[in-house]
This record gives structure tokens, sequence and C-alpha cells, in this order.
């Protein structure tokens, strides 16, 4: 298996950097924290024009037909400069839940649109048992007229304020597993509250979303009814591909940032790089970041490809992701001293981005409580792969 990027994939690597570098410096991220939308919207239209908002939506809906393995590419380059705004929500978990689990029909009726930027979608899967597993899902949704009736509260749910389209799993029926639905709700219907929530990290705005009574009709069902669960499981795996991308590249530019900073921070006459303490922290650093992408790398081209051990590959990258980000942020606070914890310091806002992506879509904790329950139901005789 070939780990290396094409040359083609080099070049979008590149186009990335250029295009982020001048229209999201840290200016702007600092700008969005405080603006309730949380993005520009002639950001949003210029890549859309790149083709951003269509990278993974297939040729024949208006996309670019892209893989995760090439997703991964960008959004590392986004977690490089911590970008803001609705793309991981509308791109990854909106679009990729359609493309996956879509009718003829809706996806005809939502991907052209998704791929244009000219409407946005989310999920809305966490609860307040904060669960993320198929118990965690109990919002009822009621048969009513051929459609369902929903009623219930979704938590930390991904820029919904800015969303046209949220995609719902409810209860409707059974327990666990069975029962759970995918419904397509419009996110301006009748009965829907959106509140944005004050969380850690203000980089990403985070909703609450209330249902009261809101009525959908069977159209809405994305999949089949009482059977979303497996559907749920195969996007929130490529979701976590996703943040670890974007893990992968914040935590790059902190171990840049940090060495860089270690070379010409003096302290007793000399550079405090030269300190055998500081030289094994970037070290340290050092590995969890490598060691971090090639995780990521592998999840990606094993969700990419529907291999056997992608639901494990996705669950190892997102556990190991999640620890090594964190480390790496917080010991690039270390290495910057006093200067690293102050409001003026960008490195604040990587240890943030770190804190609320270690804890999006389970934290390393239960990430390998799933790898666990993967290996130990593993027929006798077979590997997890290497």
């Amino acid at each position: 298996m070939d780990f290396g990027f094409s040359e083609e994939q080099e070049m979008l690597r590149q186009s990335a950097r250029g295009f982020l570098d001048a229209e999201c410096p840290m200016t702007y991220v600092r700008q969005m924290m405080d603006d309730e939308r949380g993005y520009a919207e002639d950001q949003w239209k210029k890549m859309a024009e790149l083709g951003w908002t269509g990278l993974i939506v297939p040729e024949e809906y208006g996309g670019a037909g892209l893989d995760m393995v090439d997703m991964v590419v960008v959004l590392e380059e986004m977690g490089r400069v911590v970008m803001p705004g609705p793309f991981f929500a509308s791109v990854i978990l909106g679009g990729l839940a359609i493309d996956l689990g879509g009718s003829a029909a809706q996806k005809q009726r939502y991907l052209p649109d998704l791929a244009a930027g000219s409407i946005k979608a989310t999920l809305a899967q966490v609860e307040e048992s904060g669960r993320w597993d198929a118990e965690g899902i109990a919002l009822s949704a009621k048969a009513a007229g051929g459609g369902f009736t929903l009623s219930g509260t979704k938590l930390f749910v991904h820029d919904a304020h800015n969303a046209d389209l949220l995609i719902v799993p409810v209860r409707t029926g059974g327990s666990g597993i069975d029962g759970v639905t995918l419904l397509l709700v419009d996110a301006k219907a009748k009965g829907v509250s959106i509140r944005l929530l004050k969380t850690m990290d203000q980089t990403r705005k985070l909703c609450e979303v209330t249902f009261a009574g809101v009525a959908v009709g069977k159209d809405a069902v994305l999949g089949e009814v009482g059977k979303g669960w497996v559907l749920l499981d195969r996007l929130v795996d490529r979701a976590k591909v996703a943040l670890c991308a974007e893990m992968c590249g914040g935590a790059q530019k902190v171990l840049e940032m940090s060495v860089e900073y270690a070379k010409v921070r003096e302290q007793f006459g000399k550079p405090i790089g030269s300190f055998q303490a500081i030289q094994h922290k970037c070290a340290n650093m050092m590995v969890q970041v490598e060691s971090a992408k090639s995780a990521t790398y592998y999840a990606a081209w094993a969700v990419a490809n529907d291999v056997p051990e992608a639901h494990l590959a996705a669950c190892m990258a997102k556990a190991y992701c999640s620890d090594a980000y964190r480390f790496v942020s917080a010991e690039g606070i270390q290495i910057h001293g006093g200067i690293g914890f102050t409001w003026e310091h960008d490195m604040h806002l990587y240890f943030k981005r770190a804190k609320g992506s270690e804890v999006t879509f389970g934290d390393a904790t239960w990430n390998r409580e799933l790898v666990a329950q993967v290996v130990l139901d593993a027929p006798e005789g077979a590997t997890a792969p290497a």
C-alpha cells in the first residue's frame, strides 16, 4: 500500500494552502469567533466557486467525485489555520449522509445544491445523555399521516444555525440499533427552534436544536425506517476520519510554531531549543504528529475503499488523534511559556480546537472501547490490521 500522495493531491494541497493563507488568517478566525454566524458569506462563495463544497459529491450531481483520501489533503490544511465555518458540518456530515443513504430522488434534490454551496446541512445526533452509541438515540418520532412527528432535543449540533437541512437520527421503535431512523428535516420548519451555545471553542459553532411536534413526510426518511443505525455508523466513521485530518493539520502547525519559537527565544544567553528538555518535548510532539498522520491516512484509505476493517481503522485513528492533538497543543503552550498562555497569542486557539475535536464523535476512551469490541468480536485466528 502506498501512503504517498499523488502529484494531483499535492497540487490540491498547495492550492488549498495558498487560498487559506490569503483568506483565513488568524485575524479572520478571531473575528469569526465573535460573529454569531461564525463565517463570512463572501468566503463561503469563494470556496464554492473553487468547487470545495462539492469535492466529495459525485460528478453526476455537480461535484468533483473525490474520495476521503483526497479530502484529507484539504481538511489538513483547514486544520492548520483553525478554519471556522460550516464546511465540516455541511460537506462532511450533511453531504456524505445523503450520498451514502439517500434515494435517487433525495440525491437529485439536495446534492447539486450542496455541491454548489447554495444550501447547507448538518447532522443532529447527540442528546442529553451525551452518548454516542445507539442507546443514546431517544428522540421520539411517532408515525403520523404516513410520515412522522418529532419531539425532543439534540445538543452540540455543528452549525445548525447556518443549516437549511438537518439529518436527525430518531427512535421509531425498538431499542439499541433496532428502531433508529434517519430523517431529513427542514431547519426552518414549524416547531424547530435553534439556540447557539457558548462553548470553549468558538471557532466551531455548536447549537441546541429543539423539535416541538415537527411533522415530516415519508419522503423524509434517509435509508430505511428502523435501519438507520448502520447508515449512521458508516457516516460517523467517515466523519471521524475527516476530523482526524483536521487534527493532524492543527497538530503539525503547533509543532512548527513551537520549533520556530524554540530557535529564536533565548534564555540564559542561549536559544531554548538548545536545552535538552525542550528538545525532548519537540521530539515527542513530532512522534505524536507523525503517528497520528499514519493512522489517519490508513483510515482514510480504508473508508474510501469500504474495506472490512474500515470501522476499526476509523476508531483507532480517532482514539489516537484525540490524545495526540491535545498533547501536542498543550506542549506547544508549555514551550511558548508565559506568552503561550495569553489571549493575544494564537496557541490557545489550537488547544481549544483540540479539546473540542477530542470529544466529538467520542473521546479516546470511547473509541478504544469500540476498538476492543471489534477485536473481541473478531473470529478466532483473525487479526486487526497492522
